[in-house]
């Protein structure tokens, strides 16, 4: 089981610095138990290209003069820390400016390379090369003389390379370098050389050690990727960036591999990484934290450790803040198992996009309305859920779509959308309507049949729309076109023509268990957030679902609600968690003041009335009835996060 209070120590140091000059062990440990940390990943090489131990197949750092990689592995062993070490793989500054022959090559465009090679960054060097087995040697030799607990290799991914060696061998194995199939099927067969390489290195001297590969993202559907790690490392620092909804979205998708260990990893940074000086408020590293536990992962903060080897202790007093509360709920994390009602088909899965933004947008709208939800991909069991949403996106196999068919057949419900239930011009389920076609206006208009915040009105839908005659079926929404299309020619004030009230037509249909939104309604709140888009998704779940959700909290749509079970304990774990968020600077969301939930009620479905409910790990009772099935409470206070236990 992985250690859930880790910290990865960043390390990438240019080589006219000093290094190590003001290590010392005792203030190395003081740090880590300031810090209430478990684990440290610790460096042996970094993306400058220094090693930073004797080595007789790389470079030391030239500025150190001792085994400071030695040092920290037995400052802590000695404290029961574990310290896997870290190993840079796609980026190596050195060997880039020795190695021509190595590089990796963007474009076959030379002015392109050459703007690429001017950048003042790190560059990549290409796995399909002899730096694979320079890279592997510093594997071994790391294996060889430390014996670590695991290895973390840093910024892999399949990569389109145009350098010598791949155009050379994609020509020998028949592949056209100017066919972009051809380009991703050779890049991912030399990322799949990488990855059977590197683990052969590690596993040629330890059957135990971790393994992981980090690219920044956990690609959903590749098992040939997932399955090379021993673990999964979810990489989101939501203040650079990324955002506090990036997370939940990675640790959905992860949660349902079931048996797959997982850290979420974020920052103690002000932004992202090497950022000396950075730090957040302890309420956003406290909430970071937390979420990570809550969505059933183990947790790792970024630091980067000045080049003289002293850490700082603001930074291990600003982790210790949040990393004393994880270590004291520890007991109700180990074994929990992520429950869900609800599982999202993920368009990434079949397409091969990353940062679908119609998986963006499902995300966005089940954790704003705290449902209990996965993301899946086709191979897994959709009997396991209530609910299967399929986002936007066309692309099913003809196995998955009788996969679908066999689960609405089998009493599961559907809520499709956009190009999601279409397949040869045809709906692949039965709606009680006939597909015409991709609507040519863009945008339209949406009329409710439901009650809404603004009242029954035309609503603008920015985005694509689909055409259907509707016959045997339930009307949710209509549509109305705008009285054209804007172009240059032809166009009305400062953005789209308004809505033409001459024809309407059903746009949101329901019948049975299956619902069709004829928008790409996911994609466009991803883009443009509009709560109409909102509140035909929540319409129509709360029609098809009832009250057949697990659970239910009075929260808002800035809280988070997820739902554990502990097996072995025979209870199970309520986590509610609520945040302020604000935007600093140009682009940075950060958390810092705590704001307080009061007397938020809460209604879980059970089997069985249980024997206790109570907050943890005070240990503080509720007084609760069961009726109907529930068991209904009140929560006193949430202040950032807090757990329920229900027991059996």
């Amino acid at each position: 089981m992985l250690r859930k209070r880790q910290v990865h120590l960043d390390f990438h140091t240019n080589g006219t610095l000093p290094v190590g000059k003001k290590f010392s062990k005792e203030q190395f440990q003081a740090a880590l138990k300031a810090g209430h940390v478990d684990s440290i990943t610790v460096f042996s090489k970094c993306h400058h290209g220094w090693s930073y131990h004797p080595t007789s197949v790389n470079e030391m750092h030239p500025c150190l003069d001792f085994d400071l990689l030695g040092a920290q592995l037995e400052a802590c062993g000695e404290i029961g820390v574990n310290a896997p070490v870290y190993i840079s793989a796609g980026f190596d500054e050195k060997e880039f400016l020795k190695r021509p022959e190595w590089r990796y090559v963007c474009s076959p465009d030379k002015n392109e390379q050459i703007e690429y090679e001017n950048e003042v960054h790190f560059h990549l060097l290409c796995f399909n090369t002899g730096y694979l087995d320079f890279l592997c040697e510093q594997i071994e030799e790391v294996m060889q003389k430390y014996n670590p607990c695991g290895i973390f290799l840093d910024i892999i991914s399949p990569k389109v390379c145009y350098c010598d060696k791949c155009v050379a061998d994609m020509k020998r194995l028949g592949l056209d370098v100017n066919n972009e199939d051809d380009r991703q099927k050779f890049a991912v067969m030399t990322f799949n050389k990488y990855t059977a390489a590197t683990n052969a290195a590690v596993r040629k001297h330890s059957e135990t050690a971790t393994i992981f590969h980090n690219s920044g993202h956990i690609p959903k559907g590749d098992y040939g990727f997932i399955e090379s790690n021993t673990h999964l490392e979810l990489e989101s620092l939501p203040t650079g960036g990324w955002g506090y909804d990036h997370f939940p979205l990675s640790a959905a998708y992860v949660r349902s591999l079931n048996s797959t260990d997982y850290l979420g990893m974020t920052g103690k940074f002000h932004q992202s990484w090497g950022e000396f000086g950075g730090f957040k408020h302890p309420n956003a590293l406290i909430y970071e934290t937390s979420l990570s536990i809550a969505n059933g992962a183990g947790c790792s903060i970024g630091d980067q450790m000045h080049p003289l080897g002293e850490m700082n202790m603001a930074t291990y007093g600003l982790i210790g803040k949040a990393y004393s509360l994880v270590e004291e709920k520890e007991p109700w994390l180990d074994g929990a198992v992520n429950v869900a009602d609800i599982a999202v088909l993920s368009a990434e899965a079949f397409t091969a996009k990353r940062d679908s933004k119609a998986d963006i947008g499902a995300n966005r709208m089940l954790l704003e309305n705290n449902y209990l939800y996965n993301f899946i991909d086709e191979s897994m069991d959709f009997s396991a859920y209530k609910l299967i949403i399929l986002p936007d996106v066309s692309g099913f196999g003809n196995e998955t779509v009788e996969k679908i068919k066999a689960y609405v057949n089998n009493g599961g419900k559907v809520i499709a959308s956009g190009e999601a239930l279409i397949k040869d011009g045809e709906f692949i389920l039965d709606i009680g309507a006939k597909y015409k076609g991709k609507n040519e206006f863009n945008p339209t208009y949406l009329i409710p049949c439901y009650e809404t915040a603004n009242g029954t009105t035309e609503y603008i839908m920015r985005c694509n729309s689909f055409v259907f005659d509707a016959d045997d079926c339930e009307t949710a929404a209509y549509m109305q076109n705008p009285y054209f299309n804007r172009t240059y020619e032809h166009f009305c004030s400062h953005m789209h023509a308004p809505n033409n009230p001459d024809e309407t037509f059903p746009a949101a249909v329901i019948k049975g268990g299956v619902a069709y939104i004829g928008w790409d309604i996911f994609t466009a709140y991803a883009t443009y957030g509009h709560l109409c888009f909102k509140e035909l998704f929540t319409h129509i779940i709360k029609k098809l679902m009832g009250e057949d959700t697990t659970v239910f909290a009075d929260v808002p749509d800035k809280a988070v609600v997820t739902y554990t079970r502990q097996e072995k304990e025979k209870r199970n774990i309520l986590h509610l968690l609520f945040a302020h968020t604000t935007v600093r600077g140009q682009n940075t969301e950060v958390i810092e003041d705590t704001v307080p939930l009061y007397n938020v009620k809460c209604s879980i479905k059970c089997h069985s009335k249980p024997s206790k409910i109570a907050l943890v790990p005070s240990d503080a009772e509720l007084e609760f009835e069961f009726i109907n099935g529930r068991a209904e409470f009140t929560v006193p206070e949430i202040n950032i996060h807090q757990m329920v236990e229900i027991k059996d």
